[in-house]
């Protein structure tokens, strides 16, 4: 079994760019915990994980990447957590993808994936925030815009979600917001473990 891991810097995680084996070189974040999940609980189905998450990609360079990235490896298993940028980009250096056409941009890709690979199983996760460190109030509107698209896309496509924004904010009520993300966008390892945990839980009738 082939899972793929695919996103920005929050599933890039410090992974080693350069590696093409399977389960090596993973990061430090939700896709090697999940890795290290599944390969300890199910030895017997040959579990490949790999990482192609990309620090600061959009959901147009995901899409750019994506026959290479993501179509060409065949996966079996495909997830995807994708957005945070797209806003981040906009208040930084006014080169944001607008919500709408995010939307658009990400039906395409989901489109042209059950096309190319009808029995790929796809989970999406939803992008977050938290508001401090980074995080300005005018986010939240543009956030909450992408969870919504997700969430929709996923209920279109038949597909698990993963409600990480929900997951973080219930986390809310045990620490404070500088224990589960570093800087309001980028999770601690207790922030990671969170999405690994909700991640697991969306996927589990794959496994």
């Amino acid at each position: 079994m082939r899972i793929l891991f695919q996103g920005d810097s929050i599933t890039d995680c410090g992974r080693h760019h350069e590696a093409v084996e399977a389960n090596v070189g993973l990061g430090a974040g939700y896709a090697m915990l999940a890795a290290g999940r599944l390969l300890a609980d199910h030895p017997e189905r040959k579990i490949q994980v790999y990482n192609r998450g990309i620090g600061g990609n959009r959901i147009v360079d995901l899409y750019a990447r994506w026959k290479i990235d993501a179509l060409n490896m065949r996966p079996d298993v495909l997830s995807i957590l994708i957005g945070v940028n797209d806003t981040w980009h906009a208040f930084g250096s006014n080169n944001g993808v607008g919500v709408e056409r995010y939307g658009r941009i990400y039906h395409e890709i989901l489109t042209w994936t059950k096309q190319a690979l009808p029995e790929v199983k796809i989970v999406l996760c939803e992008p977050f925030v938290l508001e401090f460190g980074a995080v300005a109030p005018e986010w939240l509107e543009e956030i909450d815009g992408r969870r919504k698209i997700v969430k929709n896309l996923s209920k279109e496509f038949k597909l698990p979600f993963v409600p990480t924004q929900a997951v973080l904010n219930e986390a809310l009520k045990h620490a404070p917001p500088e224990y589960w993300l570093v800087d309001g966008v980028h999770p601690s390892l207790a922030g990671h473990q969170l999405i690994t945990d909700a991640w697991l839980k969306a996927t589990k009738d794959f496994f």
